[in-house]
């Protein structure tokens, strides 16, 4: 059985920062794509970075691009998300997500439907 477990939200401050970290089990966590997308309070769920299975490809949201970084380390069969100046937009619910699916843009690795397993979602709250 596949567990994702987020962990590392919780309230900053603008400008400030945080690292959001999802250890995934019950898979060969090395053949399998990776991405974090989030809610805020009232919308839909929305695509925010993906990592290949190798870690050698990586996608972003224009809204996060240069802010945020994704990244994995296969040993320890866990992504990670490094957000940085963040603003009171980046509130929401963080979820992250295994896919098989080998996407080659950002536009694939967006699609939720291309995701097979989903972790339950850490909160992350900016105060401004």
């Amino acid at each position: 059985q596949v567990q994702l477990v987020e962990s590392g939200g919780g309230l900053v401050q603008a400008g400030g920062s945080l690292r959001l970290s999802c250890a995934a089990s019950g898979r060969t966590f090395s053949r399998y794509a990776m991405g974090w997308f989030r809610q805020a309070p009232g919308k839909e769920r929305l695509f925010v970075a993906a990592i290949s299975w190798s870690g050698g490809s990586t996608y972003y949201a224009d809204s996060v691009k240069g802010r945020f970084t994704i990244s994995r380390d296969n040993a320890k069969n866990t992504v990670y998300l490094q957000m940085n100046s963040l603003n009171s937009e980046d509130t929401a619910v963080y979820y992250c997500a295994m896919s098989l699916y080998w996407y080659s843009s950002t536009a694939q690795a967006a699609l939720e439907r291309v995701y097979d397993y989903w972790g339950q979602g850490t909160q992350v709250t900016v105060s401004s």
